[in-house]
């Protein structure tokens, strides 16, 4: 089950869990689509994978398996070249 983490990892956005503005790599490092699409360029900086949306999570399932409360944030955020 995906972690569901809250927030961007370069610009500490909110992420919405049942929202379609978060991006994934296959390690679930998050960002949000401005950050993923723009600076990052579809490329996680972290492992190097592709980014790519974030499966929203039903309603009503958030529930009974909430999205991941942990922020995870990138030490001087989103690489600028």
């Amino acid at each position: 089950m995906l972690e569901m983490r809250p927030s961007c990892e370069c610009c500490d956005k909110d992420l919405d869990p049942s929202g379609t503005d978060a991006r994934i790599c296959s390690f679930e490092c998050t960002f949000c689509s401005a950050c993923a699409d723009g600076v990052l360029k579809g490329k996680c900086p972290n492992c190097g994978g592709g980014l790519v949306s974030r499966p929203a999570r039903a309603m009503e399932k958030l529930a009974k398996y909430p999205a991941s409360t942990k922020r995870v944030v990138k030490a001087g955020g989103c690489p600028t070249a």
